[in-house]
């Protein structure tokens, strides 16, 4: 199991304020409470001997430009093994998809033409129901992310399927009350979600 990951390996969680959570802007260190440091719980016993290093850069309010205006500092200076980008729900009904598709592309190129690393593309996800402006909007950007996995070759983490699938199982209030910002049991599923994808794809 421990060649899943290189020795040493770090892995960089970067997004919104589903993946900042609370990290704490002055400790460089912080993980935030939410799914970044349940999988960093998880990974780190079950890879002891990678000494894997688990860095959280999300930033809340954060929209793909604003990790293209930070990406040089915040991603490749910090030369991650693997890198986890959870974005685009900010970008819900205030950028254009082809605008977002743009940028979402010149950074997936920014960090493949500098680094040799492994990416996770994980969807954006609206627990709204089917009909609103928000999810008429995100439908398309989630369609995008899908066709930049592919055109870059990245992994492909389906979370908005994953929590579409889970309202069958539990109403949305259990997951994620205002259908944006999980609750433990949310942060829970994205860990869960990610860490089984990752083991199971790069295994």
């Amino acid at each position: 199991m421990d060649k899943l990951f290189k020795e040493n390996s770090i892995i960089l969680f970067q997004g919104d304020s589903i993946t900042d959570c609370n990290r704490g802007r002055c400790n460089p260190a912080g993980l935030g409470d939410g799914y970044v440091n349940l999988i960093t719980e998880a990974l780190a016993d079950r890879y002891s001997h990678s000494n894997l290093k688990f860095v959280n850069r999300g930033m809340s309010g954060d929209k793909i430009r604003d990790l293209q205006l930070r990406w040089d500092e915040e991603c490749i200076d910090i030369d991650p093994e693997i890198l986890s980008i959870l974005i685009g729900v900010n970008d819900t009904l205030s950028t254009p998809p082809e605008l977002f598709e743009e940028e979402y592309r010149l950074l997936l190129k920014r960090t493949t033409d500098a680094l040799s690393l492994k990416i996770i593309l994980c969807e954006p996800f609206l627990l709204l129901g089917d009909n609103n402006a928000y999810r008429d909007d995100l439908n398309p950007k989630i369609e995008l992310i899908n066709k930049l996995s592919e055109e870059f070759s990245t992994l492909l983490l389906p979370l908005d399927k994953i929590f579409r699938e889970a309202c069958s199982l539990h109403p949305q209030e259990y997951w994620a009350p205002d259908g944006v910002h999980p609750k433990p049991a949310g942060h829970a599923l994205i860990a869960k979600s990610w860490i089984e994808y990752v083991e199971k794809t790069l295994l």
